[in-house]
């Protein structure tokens, strides 16, 4: 199997994932309407996933530091998928909880063994991983047209039909982890390819961990509320929340893939910190910007936190050399997933206030990732060698 065809497969299964991720802001609005839910209600089911998944990725990632678990793939695709396709199954606010959370335990277990493998798969390329990220940032993008298109036609009841993307990306991953398993017999029995191991950094992973919280904190507070500022400001219009949570998500596939190709340009940090420099303007302009200058805005939003996003992947993993599977649990799990735990803050703001102020403070996280990112440097990209598992 070709190394673009691995990362065509892996990309398409990553889609498959994160279709729930987005899935769940994405229910939002419909759990709003159907069960009259508040803003911090909602928030709370944001978190619930977001939790269990920031304290989860970073196990599954020591346990894959220990020994290669590609059969977590499937099994953590099918996970991620059930436990949405219940969610709208009972009206009770704690069944929907526990359901959001075993997909958030799906999701957690996915992302370390996948970005391993991905790595593998893509020979160490910046390029390559922009476009397994990219994967990743389809799923969201789809995630609200299929949410939209399953629930308003018949409700919450409807939900179940949402497994079927688990379904798919199960068996899209397997000719590749069949692929891996041939190399890792052709070069022994007990090995795998893998990055040489060298001197951590943990310093500067510290620092990139904190930059990586900072954008979860912008782009989870808008996933979980633009659907709902946009209808606000569109005359409740529910297509227009619709669009709005589409264009967030869409524009972050753009800036995956033209992340990994400036990469390949300059360095990871030069480029990380300038999209990092602009996106607090962008960040300015959706929450300000009036009618329907808020799509543009968001569009180069999600495209400025996306640029970086595969960039800090690569960048944890060369922080962390000899412990690859945990830096991508924190980097593509903790940090990230952690912002939903600030989603019930701004519910409770908005609730109070309004949506557009809740929202403000989130014009400073771009300039505060900008600021720890101008003091990391840039590491060496470990040359791939034979290493015992």
């Amino acid at each position: 199997m070709t190394r673009n065809t691995s990362i065509t497969l892996l990309s398409a299964g990553h889609a498959c994932v994160d279709l729930y991720q987005g899935a769940v802001a994405s229910l939002v609005p419909f759990f709003v309407a159907e069960r009259a839910y508040s803003y911090a209600a909602v928030s709370g089911i944001v978190l619930a996933a977001s939790l269990l998944s920031s304290v989860a990725q970073p196990v599954f990632g020591i346990l894959t530091d220990r020994r290669t678990m590609p059969w977590l793939l499937p099994v953590s695709t099918l996970l991620g998928g059930v436990g949405i396709a219940l969610s709208g199954v009972s009206g009770s606010y704690a069944l929907t909880l526990f359901f959001v959370a075993v997909s958030g335990i799906g999701v957690a277990a996915y992302h370390p063994e996948s970005a391993r493998v991905a790595r593998l798969a893509a020979g160490g390329s910046h390029r390559g991983m922009g476009w397994f990220s990219l994967g990743g940032n389809l799923g969201f993008a789809v995630a609200p047209l299929m949410v939209t298109a399953v629930v308003a036609a018949g409700g919450l009841r409807l939900t179940p039909l949402l497994v079927l993307p688990a379904l798919v990306g199960a068996v899209l991953c397997l000719p590749v982890l069949r692929a891996l398993e041939r190399q890792r017999q052709d070069a022994g029995d007990d090995s795998t390819t893998a990055p040489s191991a060298g001197v951590d950094d943990r310093a500067s992973f510290v620092k990139l961990s904190l930059a990586v919280v900072c954008r979860s904190v912008v782009f989870i507070g808008l996933s979980t509320f633009i659907s709902l500022f946009a209808k606000e400001r569109m005359g409740g219009s529910t297509a227009a929340g619709t669009a709005a949570l589409f264009v967030l998500y869409l524009g972050g596939a753009v800036g995956s893939v033209l992340g990994g190709t400036l990469a390949d340009r300059w360095d990871r940090v030069t480029v990380a910190r300038w999209s990092y420099l602009l996106t607090g303007g962008f960040v300015a302009g959706a929450v300000f910007a009036p009618g329907p200058a808020l799509y543009p805005c968001l569009a180069l939003t999600s495209a400025g936190l996306y640029v970086p996003f595969s960039l800090q992947v690569t960048l944890g993993q060369d922080y962390l050399p000899s412990r690859i599977g945990t830096a991508s649990g924190i980097t593509l799990g903790l940090t990230v997933s952690i912002g939903g735990l600030v989603s019930p803050l701004i519910g409770s703001l908005a609730d109070a206030t309004t949506l557009r102020t809740a929202l403000a403070p989130l014009i400073l996280m771009p300039a505060l990732s900008w600021l720890l990112f101008r003091t990391l440097p840039e590491p060496a990209v470990p040359q791939p060698a034979v290493a015992a598992r």
